[in-house]
């Protein structure tokens, strides 16, 4: 189950049992941070927390603002500012991030269509592509321009929904951006002039859930198949095998399934992340001649380097090119070099391996790298603006 799922479950029984809430969403983030604009955490009247917008050291506090909110029934916006060490010690958060994370708490209005959990169900329910929410959260003597929380989802189709309508004179603007932001894969914040002030608009990336086909279904694969769906990647498990293909051995697995040899030409493609764990040459060599005309983003093969050139001079023999077609996607042995023994451990590496695909990383230690942990927000017409700057405080 993905965060966001977690924090719709969350919501439908706060709304079902009439308690209040408030969302926190971060919203810009400048230096280093926990967490990057779209973070979320739910606040009840009574203190509830679901989500998160830090590591733990922001909660506390915004806990506390966000009941605020909720009593005064209007969008507030919150500063954290921990890039003074001796300011950031001094009101005890002790933070030493280095960074400004930028809130903003809203009630939220159960009936309202397009309040913002609402606007990502509509996304959720069907995702299987990115899409983009653009948020007004903040207006610098641009009073009447937009409204602070209001939004707009831009679906790949160019399909646009939310609160934030043609009404407000910036919508081409904001549109055309989050279109731009939706090409590059990548958040934003934007700083829009706005008569004599400015209107500040977050654009958050929606990626969907990775999604995950597993062939084989022996013990080894129970592992895998619990982490990743742990990671909330939606997976699927096939095997020839009735007995091994079973959905009581893989009950998080959205689909289990029994696939026998011959069938595997007859599986419909579709741009799923793969592994070949079954332990069966032919099997592995029939999944992948199938993979041959259009080959996913990552396939793991197990077994060792010998299997997987055996492998490649079958595939030859039929399709000339089948190394060079295979070659950007194909990784055996399978997993990152963690050391794993056992079958968990193994299953470690081949999950992290597959995030580290999907992130577009070369993974190894954080440690040895030059580069930020997260890739800068890309920045326009960036002016300074007024929030409520106040000192971090962990009151957990």
């Amino acid at each position: 189950m993905t965060e966001l799922q977690r924090l719709l479950l969350a919501y439908d029984r706060y709304r079902a049992e009439g308690r209040a809430c408030a969302l926190a969403t971060v919203v810009d983030v400048a230096g280093s941070a926990y967490r990057r604009p779209g973070a979320r955490m739910l606040v009840t009247a009574d203190g509830q927390l679901a989500g998160s917008i830090s590591g733990g050291c922001l909660e506390g506090d915004a806990r506390r603002r966000a009941r605020q909110c909720l009593a005064q029934g209007r969008p507030t916006l919150i500063t954290y500012d921990s890039t003074d060490p001796d300011d950031d010690l001094s009101f005890g958060a002790a933070l030493g991030c280095q960074g400004v994370v930028t809130v903003l708490l809203e009630p939220l209005d159960f009936a309202a269509p397009h309040n913002p959990l609402e606007l990502l169900r509509t996304w959720a329910a069907t995702a299987t592509t990115p899409a983009v929410v653009a948020t007004v959260f903040g207006l610098n003597g641009a009073g009447g321009a937009a409204t602070v929380g209001e939004r707009l989802l831009l679906h790949p189709d160019g399909c646009v929904r939310g609160s934030l309508t043609r009404a407000v004179a910036l919508y081409p603007q904001i549109v055309q951006d989050a279109h731009a932001a939706l090409a590059a894969g990548q958040p934003a914040t934007h700083c829009y002039p706005a008569g004599a002030g400015t209107v500040q608009v977050c654009f958050e990336l929606l990626r969907p859930p990775l999604r995950l086909r597993v062939f084989g279904a022996g013990a080894d694969v129970q592992p895998v198949v619990r982490l990743a769906a742990g990671l909330g990647w939606q997976v699927q498990v096939f095997d020839g095998r009735p007995a091994q293909a079973q959905p009581a051995r893989f009950p998080e697995a959205e689909l289990v399934r029994v696939l026998p040899l011959a069938q595997v030409p007859t599986l419909p493609p579709d741009s799923h992340y793969v592994l070949l764990l079954t332990h069966n040459y032919h099997y592995d060599l029939a999944v992948l001649q199938h993979l041959l005309p259009a080959p996913p983003a990552y396939i793991g093969l197990l077994g060792p380097r010998k299997k997987y050139e055996r492998l490649l001079h079958d595939l030859t023999r039929h399709t000339p090119d089948a190394a060079a077609r295979l070659a950007p996607s194909l990784h055996s042995p399978i997993g990152l070099n963690l050391g794993a023994e056992t079958p968990e451990e193994i299953a470690l590496a081949i999950v992290a391996e597959i995030q580290a695909v999907a992130a577009g990383r070369s993974a190894g230690f954080l440690r040895a790298s030059v580069h930020p942990i997260h890739q800068p927000l890309r920045r326009l017409g960036e002016e300074a603006y007024a929030g409520d700057l106040v000192a971090a405080v962990c009151n957990r």
